[in-house]
Order: C-alpha cells, then structure tokens, then sequence
C-alpha cells in the first residue's frame, strides 16, 4: 500500500466536473496532506499525493490546443447522446463510457516529468499486482503486450502536478471508433490502420495465451482494488468543497472553451 489520501467523490457527475476537482484539490493539496500527515514519513515525497477514480455515461474530451471538428465525430456524438468538453491539459482526443475507469493522482511538486513517470510506474506496478503483464511505453500509455489498455497526460500547475488517465476495463470500443476521428497521419505513426488494432480492454485480457490478468464482476470492483492498493486513507469532501468545484466547472462549460480554435 502506498501512502496516498483517497478522495471519495460523488457519483453522476459530468467528466468536467472531476476535472475542476482535479485543479480544487490540486490548489488545496498542501492543507490536506498536512492533516493527513501524507508523506511525512515517505523520503520520496514527490510521488506521495491525492487519487480519486471516477466513471462517467459517453463522453468525448479532446485537448487544450485540439480543433474541435478534427478530433470528434460532432454530428455522431450529437446523434448519440455523447458529451463533448475540451480539458485544459494537451494531449489527444479521448472517449470515455462506463467501462473505462477515470484516474486522477495529484501530486505536491511542479516537477511534472518527474511526477508523470513515476506515476505510469507506480500504475504499471499496480497492474502487474492484479496479474496483468503491464509496462509503460514511451507514448506514455501503458500497455499489456502490445495493446494499450491505458492513456495519460498530465497538467502542472505552480504548486501541483496533476496526471490523468483511462484505464480501459470493458469499454465499447465500436462506439469509441465512431465517436472520435484521429488523423490519419497519427494513426500512421504507430502503423496501424484503426483505433480498434491498438487498444484492448482488460476485462479481455484473459483471452489471449499467455497474458494473464484477474477477472473482476464489475468495473467498480476492478477500480476499487486499484484504490485499495494506492491509498491508505480517506477524504470526504466537505458541502464547501462540492460548491467550490462546481464554480471551476463553469469554466470547462463555456462554449466559448469548448469550441474555440
């Protein structure tokens, strides 16, 4: 168990709505540490920080500096009720349904590679513990055999790193393939032919010789075993805690930052 503070968040809320969490907690990181005594007695105190996992209905969240109508499938996604949000971090355009396990980890130190890396090892580290033959790739996903089961990006702010991730555990990828567009050009690069050719859910691992991996009833369960293997204590968040990050979420609202170039 490593010495991390669990931040038990509501359920039912909207994917940006854990982002504006992701910066609230970051913003407040130091307090809470200091009441839980987080890191106090870790020497590697860099890696020593907040986790909350979350699971959200269809939703879309491309990058900061993406253009929109390039990296989602808008008339599909309207058609289909999937949500669309830009976030605030870069990186690539990303679905998520109530299959793919949301992480977040925030950490105290702006050294955000320092952070990043030893995160996709802590991760990688936890999967291999659940019997999944995970390692981190140099794209920064995290990949069993030659499928990524996990992407990741992270966000620094001047006292925080913030690094977030899917954990694809029973997501439907045929939906996935038609409600995001990735260029082909990027496609390319890791010589495939599809979304589809790259990705593979967890719950499917057991099916392939060779790659082993536990078998959990539901996606919940597989998140709370992650949970239970980072964290060691346990945060609720106060009704001023909840107001506050309903104030950033507006920010991630605007359709003025969802749809500008």
């Amino acid at each position: 168990m490593t010495n991390n503070l669990l931040i038990h968040l509501p359920a039912n809320k909207r994917l940006v709505w854990y982002l504006a969490a992701e910066e609230y907690f970051a913003k407040n990181i130091h307090p809470l540490r200091q009441r839980f005594g987080i890191g106090s007695e870790n020497t590697n105190k860099d890696i020593s920080g907040l986790l909350f996992t979350w699971i959200v209905p269809p939703t879309v969240i491309f990058g900061r500096h993406q253009v929109m109508a390039n990296e989602v499938n808008i008339d599909y996604c309207q058609a289909n009720n999937i949500a669309m949000y830009r976030r605030k971090s870069g990186g690539g355009c990303v679905y998520a349904d109530e299959g793919n396990v949301m992480i977040s980890y925030i950490a105290p130190s702006s050294h955000s590679e320092k952070v990043f890396q030893s995160y996709l090892d802590k991760m990688s580290d936890t999967l291999c513990q659940l019997g999944y033959e995970a390692v981190k790739s140099t794209h920064n996903d995290i990949m069993v055999g030659e499928y990524k089961v996990s992407g990741n990006a992270c966000f620094a702010m001047p006292n925080a790193t913030i690094v977030h991730g899917t954990m694809l555990y029973d997501v439907n990828f045929e939906v996935l393939q038609q409600a995001i567009t990735p260029s082909q050009e990027k496609l390319a690069k890791h010589g495939v032919e599809s979304v589809r050719q790259r990705v593979m859910n967890l719950k499917e691992v057991s099916r392939y010789q060779g790659i082993k991996g536990l078998e959990f009833q539901s996606v919940e369960q597989f998140a709370d075993r992650i949970k239970e293997l980072w964290c060691n204590q346990t945060y609720i968040p106060t009704d001023n805690d909840i107001h506050e990050i309903d104030k950033i979420e507006q920010e991630y609202l605007d359709p003025a930052f969802i749809s500008r170039l």
